[in-house]
Parts: structure tokens; C-alpha cells; sequence
């Protein structure tokens, strides 16, 4: 089996490396994909698990782009709020506070593990047991936590002191009764014991077997909606990508009913009929079409939240461009892995498990997520979603093919803010001819309920003559998590490879040349 070169960005060093480490056996991007989102629940267990979901847009060698959504699912039945496990909790972000809602009734129906065996059959190369490998052994030897695994730990710290069965998953070894922190090991014997299991009895370990049935259970008792029958009759679902042309670069990535990569699509239509963004000698005007854009973007997605598919229809968009000529106009549990081979295969990947809900599968080390009680995920109100349907989600994983033939692979964490990194990414590298890592470093804004956000690095006089338009604006000190973690990578038509870690969520990259 030839052995293929690759490049790999993610969250965290460990993810990243076990990527890099099925590469070297002779696997190819989605090997190592498959490889990562294992390592990621076990290095990022606040941003990724197997209770959780995702996305991966993916373009195999000689293949046209798909997406398979394994992203969670709602109950096929409801209950009254008041009979569920469901209650609010407070994060402490450090410059604000929010509210998350978690409990066994915040649990909608997870894709992470029928996603993964899916595209291990449609894709791989190696077998389950050496992808399986670098996860358990990083949880039978433990990860070091490291800077920003533990910022986030203690960001929804009552979410991991919720129950006891949690809490002794993330307490700390040196301080029983605190949680574990910077530096400290932290070991998860129970998920070593569960990817073993899971590796050999395959995905019906979980969907019909002992882990799904204590699952069902415990929502039976203690006031959860999952049944059997929620976990039995789950399924992939594989989709064309939403494909755009924007300046001459071809473009794959989410489609509806997720909606990030739809409004993303919709920010760029605007951007594309404005050239002032393809200039930097004017930062006032660069900076100002950007937040209407934005602007715009949010506008839309509340006026036509019901008609999402009609807002790429020239027509409509037309009244939305002449606003961009006139004016007038949270952090969420998500982590992005990008990896390429120079067989040509991409992979772009976006796993959530919302904050996680507070409640662990027993002898399992899986918490299970709280989409049904994510905010962003539930604009109707809470209980108010329509039952046996996939939610909607911001995630974007994307692939950008250039006229050129350098294949680019991006895709975000951060809620509501993924669109406007992948936007503010794709406007760098393409209108400004940024390299990768510029264009992932490059300071970014964001625009939401009236309120500016801007990243130190932007021109002082440019965002003080903006406040005619935008007067709420929150210039932050340092680049930070709230402006997403866009790490990406490229494959360039002759055949480099590089990458780029955001730094504003521990990114990093590797990469790999076999001999």
C-alpha cells in the first residue's frame, strides 16, 4: 500500500498527531480523519464525544464533494417541559455570563458513532482497530491539560459539577472535589474500556446494545425523551454540498437545513457585487462593508428564518445589495479538523457536543450532549422543535477549489460566530491573496444584535468612523475563542502541503512526509 504524504490542522496536539500517526501506517485523509474525532473525545472532551455529532464535507480522489450529516436528531416524541430533566445553568465567560440548559430532556439523538462507521465503510483504507488505537491509548494513559482545554473546563465548570458521575470524570487528581486543571493528567479508564468494546462489536454497541439500552433507560426514569426507538431507526444522511462559484473559486460546503453554509453563501453574493473589499488601501470602507455584510447576513437569516432555501435567489438578494451600497442597516462546543493527502482526498470536519448535558452513560465515559437545550439550535423556544428531525446547525465544514487547483479545507467551531470566520477566511485568502496562515490569523469581527465585535489589529480611526453606523462595539484586548477556531489546511497543485492551527482555540497543525 503506498504511503501518502498529508497535512493536518485541529484543536489540539494529540488530535492532530493521531492523524498524523494513521498517515504514517499507510491510511489515507479519512483514516485519519476517523483517527482524530476519536482522539478529540478524549483531548477535547468538552468540545467533542461520542454522545455528540457533526459534520464532514468530504471529496474522496475522482469524486464529486459530499456531505454526511451525522449531526443530532430530534425524540420522535415529546413530554411537557415540566416532566423533563431540564434546567438552566450559568457560565462565567470571564467579560459575560450565559445560560445553557442541560439535564437528561436536553439530550436529542446522537450521530457521532453511526457517522464514523459510515465513513470508515464508504472511505478507508485500514481497519477500525488501528484507527480505534491512538484514542484508547490516550485514555488508558491520559492527555495533559493543557491552556485552553482547561479555560473551557472551567468556563462550564457547573456543567462538569452537575452530577457526581461527571464531576468524577473531570475531577482533579491532586484536589478531590475541584476540577482538574492546567497541567494536571487526566486519565478516562471508561471510555478506553468503551472504544475497545465499540471497535470490536461495531456501532450496534451503542445504537441497540448495552450503552444505548442504559441510555433509554436512565431518559425513562429520569426524565429524558430517548427510546429505542430514537436510537434504532437514526441514519446518516449523505448530501450534495451547497456549491457556489465566487470569483472564478469554486466552493463546497454545508447545505440546509443546516444553515451556516447557506448564509455564508449569502455573505459572499453580497461581497462578490462590492469591490471596495478587494482593496486595502481603504480600511475604513474594507472594515465598514464587512459589518454590513454581516449585518445583513443576521437580517436575513431572522426575516426569512422559515424560507432559508429562498435567500440565494438572485431577486431577493438583489434588495439586500442595494442595502450594502446604502447602509442603513456565545462560545458553543464545536472543534474543526482539517487534513489533506496528496492522493487528493480532503476532509473537512466540524464535531459539537453542545456543552454537554451533565449526564455520563454509566461505566461508559460518555456525557451526552444538550442540543435540545442549545439556544441557538432551538429559535422557537425551548420543547417548541418539530420532532424526528435533524437540528439545524451553524457548522460549515468547508472545501474551496481554486482556479489554480490548490484545494483549500476550512471549517470552524464558535455558534453563530463560524460564519463569520469561514467568511472573513475565504474574503482573506481570496480577495486579499493572503497565504493560509495570515488568513487565519488576521484579526476578525463579528456582528450580532446590534453589537460590533472587533478583534485587536484594526485600523483605531477606521472603527471609530464606523460608530455613525455601528455605535455598540466591544473592541476586545486579544484575539480570542469567541471569534471561532478556524484551523485549515491546503493542498497546493504542485503538490505542497501546509496549514494553519487558529490560535484562538489551541489550534495547531502537522505535517507528514513518508519516505
Amino acid at each position: 500500500m503506498k504511503r501518502l504524504n498529508g497535512v493536518v490542522a485541529a484543536g489540539h496536539s494529540e488530535t492532530a498527531d493521531a492523524a498524523v500517526e494513521i498517515l504514517k501506517a499507510g491510511g489515507n485523509a479519512f483514516d485519519a480523519v476517523i483517527a482524530a474525532m476519536l482522539a478529540a473525545c478524549v483531548a477535547e472532551p468538552v468540545l467533542a464525544s461520542p454522545g455528540g455529532g457533526g459534520f464532514l464535507t468530504a471529496r474522496a480522489e475522482g469524486r464529486s464533494p459530499q456531505v454526511y450529516d451525522f449531526f443530532a436528531h430530534t425524540p420522535k416524541r415529546k413530554q411537557p417541559l415540566e416532566d423533563l430533566d431540564f434546567y438552566p445553568i450559568e457560565a462565567n465567560f470571564g467579560t459575560a455570563r450565559q445560560t445553557f440548559h442541560i439535564g437528561l430532556g436536553s439530550i436529542a439523538t446522537p450521530g457521532f458513532i453511526r457517522g464514523l462507521f459510515l465513513i470508515h465503510q464508504h472511505h478507508c483504507r485500514l481497519p477500525l482497530s488501528e484507527l480505534f488505537q491512538p484514542a484508547i491509548t490516550l485514555a488508558r494513559e491520559g492527555v495533559v491539560l493543557n491552556h485552553f482545554q482547561s479555560l473551557i473546563t472551567q468556563i462550564i465548570g457547573p456543567i462538569l459539577r452537575a452530577t457526581p458521575a461527571v464531576m468524577s470524570l473531570n475531577e482533579s487528581p491532586a484536589n478531590p472535589g475541584q476540577l482538574i486543571t492546567e497541567g494536571e493528567l487526566h486519565r478516562q479508564p471508561d471510555l478506553a474500556d468503551f472504544f475497545d468494546a465499540l471497535q470490536h462489536e461495531g456501532e450496534r454497541l451503542f445504537y441497540n446494545g448495552e450503552a444505548g439500552q442504559q441510555l433509554v433507560r436512565d431518559c425513562k426514569t429520569q426524565g429524558g425523551l430517548l427510546q429505542m426507538e430514537d436510537l434504532n431507526d437514526y441514519q446518516v444522511i449523505l448530501r450534495a454540498p451547497l456549491q457556489l462559484n465566487y470569483r472564478g473559486t469554486e466552493l463546497f460546503t454545508n447545505p440546509l437545513p443546516s444553515l451556516g453554509g447557506t448564509l455564508i453563501a449569502f455573505s459572499l453574493g453580497l461581497m462578490a457585487e462590492n469591490s471596495s473589499q478587494t482593496s486595502t488601501s481603504d480600511p475604513e470602507s474594507s472594515l465598514r462593508q464587512l459589518a454590513r455584510c454581516m449585518k445583513l447576513t443576521q437580517q436575513v437569516r431572522q426575516e426569512r428564518f422559515d424560507s432559508m432555501a429562498q435567500i440565494l435567489n438572485p431577486d431577493i438578494a438583489k434588495a439586500y445589495h442595494r442595502q450594502m451600497d446604502n447602509g442603513g442597516l456565545s462560545t458553543r462546543g464545536t472543534t474543526q479538523i482539517s487534513i489533506a493527502d496528496t492522493q487528493g482526498n480532503l476532509a473537512s470536519m466540524t464535531l459539537s457536543n453542545g456543552e454537554g448535558c451533565g449526564y455520563i452513560i454509566p461505566q461508559s465515559g460518555i456525557m451526552m450532549n444538550n442540543m435540545l437545550g442549545e439556544e441557538d439550535l432551538n429559535p422557537g423556544g425551548f420543547n417548541h422543535w418539530q420532532e424526528n428531525s435533524r437540528l439545524a446547525s451553524m457548522m460549515s465544514p468547508t472545501l474551496i477549489i481554486e482556479r489554480n487547483g490548490d484545494a483549500l479545507v476550512t471549517g470552524s467551531g464558535g455558534s453563530n460566530r463560524i460564519r463569520s470566520a469561514v467568511l472573513q477566511i475565504i474574503l482573506n485568502h481570496i480577495d486579499h491573496h493572503m497565504p493560509l496562515d495570515a488568513a487565519v490569523s488576521k484579526p476578525r469581527i463579528h456582528y450580532e444584535n446590534g453589537l460590533l465585535s472587533i478583534e485587536p489589529g484594526y485600523d483605531e480611526a477606521a472603527c471609530h468612523a464606523l460608530l455613525d453606523e455601528f455605535p455598540e462595539q466591544q473592541l476586545w484586548k486579544r484575539k480570542n475563542l469567541f471569534f471561532g477556531g478556524a484551523h485549515s489546511v491546503i493542498l497546493k497543485s504542485n503538490g505542497i502541503l501546509e496549514g494553519s492551527g487558529d490560535e484562538r482555540r489551541g489550534g495547531v497543525w502537522r505535517q507528514l512526509f513518508n519516505r
